[in-house]
């Protein structure tokens, strides 16, 4: 048993005429599960331009699962609140800009989206560690951020405004 024949991918091998020990994929193969066909959902783009839109509708779980996320991915540099105040720029990492600014609050969804998937300037690329669907509740949450920092009491319903604190 412990000299067994085997054929380990990528090596040599006396089996194939080629001296492959594996076939090569069938032109046009994809794995199963990674068919990027939805060119929004995937890179925040639409005909090649950052998207104003969402590739689904936002509701409460997404606001919620983005909240997470962004807790999670996000608070450490830009802050819980989004004003780049965050623990690591406390320690003496780059201070990224406040997500309140309004070239930032001005910016589409899809611009957002692409930042999180291939990083910009001092921010790596997260595409390995968050899935496509939650890059859009982060993005999400994002713009509640962005609306809440310069939100009016009238902007609060009026069965909301009781628990506001004076």
């Amino acid at each position: 048993m412990h000299d067994q024949p085997k054929y380990i991918p990528l090596r040599e091998s006396a089996f194939f005429t080629d001296v492959r020990s594996a076939r090569p994929l069938v032109e046009g193969t994809v794995a199963r599960g990674h068919l990027r066909d939805d060119e929004l959902l995937y890179t925040g783009k639409v005909n090649g331009a950052d998207a104003a839109i969402f590739p689904f509708r936002v509701d409460a779980t997404v606001m919620a699962r983005g909240r997470d996320r962004f807790d999670i991915f996000c608070a450490p540099c830009h802050g819980r609140t989004g004003q780049g105040d965050g623990m690591v720029v406390l320690r003496g990492y780059r201070r990224p800009p406040s997500l309140h600014l309004d070239r930032l609050r001005d910016a589409p969804a899809g611009h957002f989206f692409d930042v999180i998937t291939n990083g910009f300037g001092a921010m790596p690329e997260y595409a390995a560690q968050v899935k496509a669907e939650d890059r859009w509740a982060i993005v999400a949450y994002m713009r509640a951020l962005q609306l809440s920092g310069h939100a009016t009491l009238a902007d609060v319903p009026p069965s909301e405004r009781d628990k506001i604190q004076p």
